[in-house]
Order: C-alpha cells, then structure tokens, then sequence
C-alpha cells in the first residue's frame, strides 16, 4: 500500500505489507527492503491518514457516491451513442467511449471536460478514467455529472 499526499497536504510515501504469519514468518531479516519503509515520520502520517479514512468513514461515502456516479453515466450510456459502457467501484470510475482504441476521441473529450472545469484522465486510448477524492460531497459530484453530462451533449451535436 502506498499513501502519497497525507492529509497535512505533505507528501510522504510511506509502503507496508500485509500478509497473513505463514507468509511473513518466511521473510527473514535482510531478505526484504522498501525505498519508503521504516520511516518513522512517513509511518505516523500514515497511521493518522488511514484513522481518518476510518473515523471520516470515507470508504463508506466512496462506496456510496460511486453508485450514484455509475447510475447517473448509465443514463449517458442510455441515451448517447458515444460513451459505450461505465465501470469501476467506489469512487475510481470508468466510461468506455464508442470508438477505437487508435482514436483522439476520449483525449478530446478529456480536453472538453478540463475546459469545462472539470479533471479526468484518457486511458487505453477509448476509456475515460475518474478518480474522485475521498472526502468528495454529493453536491460535488452532482456538478461533475452535470459537467460530463454538458460534455458528451456538446460532443454529440458535432
């Protein structure tokens, strides 16, 4: 597990491993190294990060947004042919676009959608991928909707 911007808004990576004894009991001393481990400041950053994400209960509101988001883009998948399929879990999210993966298609909708105030990362050429923060509001992401959905409407009229 990596955990880049702690809370703090300070970048500490910090990495562990989680396995069950039979598995950690086999790695000796010296057989196993991490550029990030053992950092005592980067481990406390961490430990108050993963308590927030338990006391803030952030998992259950990703898990919650997430079914919103999916069932809003099901909606743009029903009524435009451009965007194909939606996929993901909790707030990491995908629309496949209705065109090849050779395409500037979801490149150009991923530059419309910055234009229009809002962030979303192009992959394998026709995927749109969403990667929603943690401590993301409905009312937050009900404007990113209204914005995807302003976006594939203006793509639809070309």
């Amino acid at each position: 597990m990596i955990l880049g911007k702690a809370l703090s808004g300070g970048t500490y990576p910090v990495s562990a491993v989680l396995a069950n004894d039979e598995i950690m009991n086999v790695i000796k001393p010296g057989q196993h190294g991490s550029t990030f481990g053992g950092n005592p400041i980067a481990a406390k950053v961490a430990i108050a990060s993963l308590e927030v994400v338990k006391d803030e209960k952030l998992a259950e509101n990703a898990e919650r947004l997430g079914k919103i988001f999916r069932a809003e883009m099901q909606k743009l998948v029903d009524e435009f042919p451009l965007v194909s399929l939606v996929r993901g879990k909790g707030l990491l999210n995908a629309v496949v676009v209705n065109d090849t993966e050779d395409s500037s298609t979801a490149w150009d909708i991923c530059m419309k959608l910055r234009d229009n105030g809002l962030l979303a990362k192009p992959t394998h050429g026709n995927i749109i991928r969403f990667a929603s923060p943690l401590v993301m509001t409905k009312e937050q992401l009900m404007a990113c909707v209204t914005i995807i959905r302003k976006t594939i409407t203006e793509f639809e009229k070309k």
